[in-house]
């Protein structure tokens, strides 16, 4: 089961410690929204994981296709607030032709994490 633990005290206004296990991070708000700006906001947060699936499943399919991808990089903007929200995905990959590229534009759109923020995902909150 994969799962995070966030915590956050009272030593910075937002700084809050992320552990994933074995590995952890810290995320805060920018000074301009009264953090510190110690880490990544929530927002860039998702858009980094989102990126990150992507960069991933395209090197995947990419090798397993046999294709001499050089490179992969997914730039990734949040427009808008509210319901209105919405994120543009840019893909630059080097080392593939116009045919490739149309693939790999079809694959990122069937990511694990693009398929789950398209048809969101129950969250159930409770106290511990």
């Amino acid at each position: 089961m994969t799962h995070a633990i966030a915590r956050i005290g009272r030593d910075a206004p937002y700084a809050t410690q992320i552990d994933f296990g074995t590995h952890g991070l810290v995320a805060d708000e920018p000074v301009a929204r009264g953090g510190g700006d110690a880490g990544p906001a929530p927002y860039e947060l998702l858009l980094g994981s989102l990126g990150a699936c992507t960069a991933i499943t395209l090197r995947m399919y990419a090798e397993r296709k046999g294709w001499a991808v050089e490179g992969i990089e997914v730039a990734l903007f949040l427009h808008g607030q509210g319901e209105t929200l919405n994120i543009e995905r840019v893909l630059t990959v080097t080392g593939t032709d116009a045919e490739q590229n149309a693939r790999l534009a079809e694959i990122a759109e069937k990511t694990p994490v693009t398929l789950t923020l398209k048809g969101g995902v129950p969250i159930a909150t409770r106290f511990g």
